[in-house]
Formats: C-alpha cells, structure tokens, sequence
C-alpha cells in the first residue's frame, strides 16, 4: 500500500514531545511493510543529520519550511502575529495554529498527487494536518486522521475545571474549535483517538465518524524493566518542560505538595527531568530538595534511581507517554485523573497497577504508602510492567493503525 502522511510536525528525534514520539513510532511500524512518503516542515531546531536519520524511515521525505515567525517569544512582532491570526482565525473559521501552520505550497502538492492517483491511503498525523483534507477526497483514496486529543474537548474541560491559563482567550476560541472539529470529522474515513474519552468526545461532535481507539506504546528496549528497587526517597516527573501542562505540574508539585511531605521526610528529594525547562521550572531549583536536570543522556536511568514517579498533571487530555514509560521502566506511579487517563490501574477487578492522587494531602498518603512498604512498591511495579507489554507496545499499536489505513479495523 503507498501511504502519504502528513505531520506539520518534525517526528525526529522523537523525543520532544508526544506528537513526535507517536508519529515516528507508527511510521516506523508502517515502513516496514508498505511506501511511506511523508511530508513534513522543517523548524530552526531541525539539523542535517535529523533529516538524514528520518530519510531512512521512509521512502520518499518532502519537507517544506516552517514559517519561523512561529517560535518568535516576544516583542511587537509577535503580538501584531497573533492579532492578524485571531481576526484571520473568526473569519476562516480555522484555529489560530492551524491557520498559522497552513501551507499553500503543501496544499498545492498535495492536490497534486492525490489527481494523480499517487496514494491508496492519507494520514493525517495529528488534527493541525487536517485542513490539507479536501471534501472530495475521500471518494477516490482512504483518509484517516490520527488527532492524538480533542482541542475542543481539552479547551472545554479546562474551563470547566478552572485549569484554563488563558479564560477569555478559550471561552473566545471553544466555538470555534467546535465548528473545526466537527467539520473536518466529515472528511475523513476513520477518526482514530488516544482515549475513550477523546473518543466519546469526537462521537458528540460527529455521531456518525468511524471513530477507533488506539492508545499510545512503549519502546521496551529504551525503557527496560529496573532490576532493583533504589528505595530512599526519590521522586521524579519526567516530560518537556517548556509545555504549560508540565510547567503548572511541576510547579504545582514543588511548591505545594513536596514541602507538605518533607514534614515528614526531610531528606525527599524531587527530579524534574526533561527538555527546555522555562524560567519558572528553573525557578524551583532554589527550594529544598528540588532539582532541575534539564536535558539528560538518558530519561530510563534517571526513572530507575527514582523510589517514585509522579504524574501531577492538572490540564492536558489523552493518554501520557511520560506514564507509560515509568511504567514500562518499573518505577511506581502516582498520578492524578489526568495523569492517568486512558489506563486502568485501579478499580473492581483491576491489578493495582499506579496509586491516583489530585489533592495535596492525597499524593503525601499515597508516597506515603510507597516509601513505608517496599512489597506494594514491588506489586504497582510489577503490575504496571505486565499492562503494558500486553498492552501498550508501539508493535500492537502500530499493527491496529495498519488496520484502520487497509479498513479493516473492527470499530
């Protein structure tokens, strides 16, 4: 089968982000057994030697640039950006960084090749990709979007939830990443989601989208088994630490939760491993036991000298690399409903596989609990590593994907 992909996002090194992960982990499955032709956009933080490793992946690699104004931080430049895309964004009924993103140069390429019959199937690797989508597509070749989260459904519980960073601007966005979604559900043979949640969600907005579950995997060979328990009193969160969702977690955890359980261990200590910590995760590095990596050689040899992994996320939807790998690793987990989305670890008739936790005083009991008996860190350990090689490797997530690109997933 001759599949084209398309990722506005460069899926290498697939490290920077779940997008990335997620994408070049199913490419990869996919090479192996049909053509890939991928195209992608290349940002200023892109190398050669990126762009070479990533040629082995597939058969055909076209990248076109990434307007660069995109990573501009500051100044009257970048207010006058987001003014025009607003105003841009009502009028076209488009998101702001899906307008922002949009190439015509890739639109014209992509019309190009799909009269010509070039492709049996189209992948659309995260929803920002869907506008490249024509209506009349899907009448001579298999379109699937793999949308990773609802941005509408994320927007909405943050509001409801009070977790919003920005109320007027998402109150001002929601009908509008409604009207999106639900637009560009209509373009597509299969929707495929991370959750059941996110699923349920997308079936509100299009009732009658064939819509599949497939959840995010592990490299069992990056992320081996521990093959000892550290005990101490070592926490870690692991994640990009210059998205909003880990910048608040971490913050969150330093600040309020962590001084409350050094009342009753002195000596707990607090890693925060990843990429690109912004000012105020740096900023936590001045209190008490906290420490802030920033980049490391290697993310499983940080996990496995930690006694504890937290997942404290309070916004962000979909299902968690940085869980899964802790898990994968045989670090026991304590997360939030967030932080645990999408994965059973707790319940009637379920392996305790992670302790859950959204209040102060609920992540001290539970690290509590963990640091006190070394046999319940031994079971969550041992539990969490079974679930996901049964079910969560990038092997069985990619063989589904296969199956809804051929059509013969079974919704």
């Amino acid at each position: 089968m001759n599949i084209l992909m398309l990722s506005s996002t460069f899926p290498y090194p697939p490290s920077r982000s779940g997008t990335e992960i997620r994408t070049f982990n199913l490419l990869r499955y996919l090479q192996a057994r049909h053509s890939i032709t991928l195209v992608t956009q290349r940002h200023a933080g892109v190398s050669e030697e990126d762009v070479a490793t990533l040629r082995q992946y597939v058969d055909e690699l076209v990248i076109f640039p990434l307007r660069e104004d995109i990573h501009v931080t500051g100044g009257l430049t970048q207010w006058l950006g987001k003014g025009k895309r607003f105003i841009q964004s009502i009028a076209n009924g488009i998101p702001p960084n899906v307008l922002h993103r949009y190439s015509p140069d890739i639109q014209a390429w992509v019309d190009d090749r799909v009269k010509a019959g070039k492709f049996d199937a189209i992948a659309c690797e995260h929803s920002v990709n869907t506008i490249y989508i024509r209506p009349s597509f899907p009448s001579t070749v298999r379109t699937v979007v793999n949308v990773h989260s609802s941005v509408y459904g994320g927007t909405l519980k943050d509001l409801q939830t009070g977790a919003s960073k920005n109320v007027l601007r998402d109150r001002l966005y929601l009908s509008l990443l409604y009207r999106y979604e639900q637009n560009y559900c209509s373009k597509f043979s299969s929707i495929v989601a991370t959750t059941e949640d996110d699923r349920q969600q997308l079936l509100e907005l299009s009732p009658r989208a064939h819509l599949c579950v497939i959840p995010n995997g592990v490299d069992l060979e990056l992320f081996p088994y521990r093959s000892i328990d550290p005990g101490c009193h070592r926490l870690i969160f692991v994640g990009a630490m210059d998205s909003s969702h880990n910048i608040d977690a971490a913050c969150f955890f330093a600040s309020e939760v962590l001084p409350a359980l050094q009342q009753r261990y002195p000596d707990a200590t607090f890693s925060i491993v990843g990429t690109c910590p912004s000012p105020a995760v740096l900023a936590l590095g001045e209190m008490k036991g906290v420490i802030v990596t920033g980049q490391v050689p290697s993310v499983v040899k940080q996990l496995h000298a930690a006694t504890v992994c937290v997942v404290p996320l309070r916004t962000g939807f979909g299902i968690k690399n940085k869980t899964l790998e802790a898990m994968a690793a045989g670090v026991p987990v304590v997360g939030s409903d967030r932080g645990l989305e999408g994965l059973a670890v707790d319940g009637a008739g379920v392996p305790l596989r992670a302790l859950r936790a959204n209040r102060i005083d609920e992540y001290v009991e539970a690290i509590s609990r963990l640091f006190e008996d070394a046999r319940l860190r031994e079971q969550l350990s041992q539990n969490a590593r079974s679930l996901i090689e049964e079910e969560f490797t990038w092997e069985r997530a990619g063989a589904l994907y296969e199956q809804v690109l051929l059509g013969t997933f079974c919704y």
